[in-house]
């Protein structure tokens, strides 16, 4: 069994530290057996303060870690704050207790550890992007994408803000067991299994005056018009702006060019009737505007890696399986 260590530090946020218990211990196989040992654990064994007004008891310390075939870091007190300690002695030797082969992840701003025990040195990583810049000038030498929500370098992976870190919990399930258990996992703990674009949906930005013009009623539109093609200029013209205003204006809004938004509003579609309908694949692909159902195939492997007919029978098994629970 998979041993996925998560290490404890003072000052660590809740919400993350228990992503990863909640997303591995929900992995389970086709018997139910589960398919990951989630152990969490402190520096010595004893007592975690949090960023809340509650502290937390875990019963193993860092010596947990020389089992790990994967090390999950949630952020604590890590970031510019604590711009003189990213690293302490304690925790070094933590890291160094980890085997060579195992994985290495951080949520949001506990890639400043990983930054400073020098494994993102060369290497693309992400973290919060209210961080970013300040991570770029603290290690030059770590090539920061903003925009992500995760980025999978391998053995080291990095996850941006908070949520972020649901969605590459998630990947690394579906890298070890496939689609279908990690969508198992993202139906019975009610979260998306993959998640639209990346952090520059969520980068804050002044608020437009009422008065500008923006894409969102076309985007409106666009939703109930998928069943047939749609070119960037009709889109345009439906904003009533020029093609290239539009693209500068929707891609500032959703974080996305229009023909990739266009495509994942398709796989949305043709998702939501597999689950609810009966419909062909041939019909579901027209509805959905993939015109056949073979572009409907390439598009859901490649999105969600696996066609029409089985991700309509996963679905289907986990629905039944959740409503024998309740």
């Amino acid at each position: 069994m998979h041993r996925v260590r998560v290490l404890a530090l003072d000052g660590v946020y809740p919400f993350e530290l228990s992503i990863p218990v909640r997303i591995f211990g929900t992995a389970a196989g086709r018997a139910g057996e589960p398919l990951y040992e989630v152990t969490t654990c402190s520096l010595d064994g004893g007592p975690v303060a949090t960023s809340a007004d509650f502290a937390i008891t875990v019963a193993h310390s860092s010596e947990a870690l020389r089992t790990a075939d994967t090390l999950v870091i949630p952020p604590f007190a890590c970031g510019p704050e604590a711009e003189r300690d990213w690293l302490p002695d304690a925790l070094r030797h933590a890291l160094a207790l980890v085997p060579a082969s195992a994985r290495i992840v951080s949520i949001c701003t506990a890639s400043y550890v990983l930054a400073a025990a020098g494994l993102l040195d060369d290497r693309p990583a992400t973290t919060h992007w209210n961080e970013a810049e300040h991570f770029q000038r603290a290690f030059p030498r770590v090539q920061v994408d903003a925009n992500v929500l995760f980025v999978d370098e391998g053995r080291i992976l990095t996850a941006a803000g908070v949520a972020a870190g649901i969605d590459l919990c998630l990947h690394l399930v579906r890298r070890d067991h496939g689609s279908d258990v990690a969508n198992r996992v993202a139906r019975l703990c009610v979260v998306p299994p993959w998640r639209e674009g990346g952090q520059a949906q969520y980068i804050e930005r002044p608020v437009p005056e009422p008065a500008a013009a923006t894409t969102s009623a076309t985007r409106a539109w666009a939703l109930q018009e998928l069943h047939r093609p749609l070119t960037l200029a009709e889109l345009a013209a439906n904003a009533g702006m020029s093609v290239r205003t539009f693209c500068r204006r929707f891609r500032e809004e959703t974080g996305l060019p229009p023909g990739q938004w266009l495509t994942r509003q398709r796989v949305e579609q043709a998702r939501r009737l597999l689950e609810t309908t009966d419909l062909p694949v041939d019909r579901v692909a027209a509805l959905a505007g993939f015109g056949t159902a073979a572009s409907l195939r390439q598009h859901l492997a490649t999105t969600i890696g696996v066609p029409p007919s089985a991700y309509r029978q996963s679905f289907r098994t986990v629905a039944s399986a959740v409503d024998r629970a309740r």
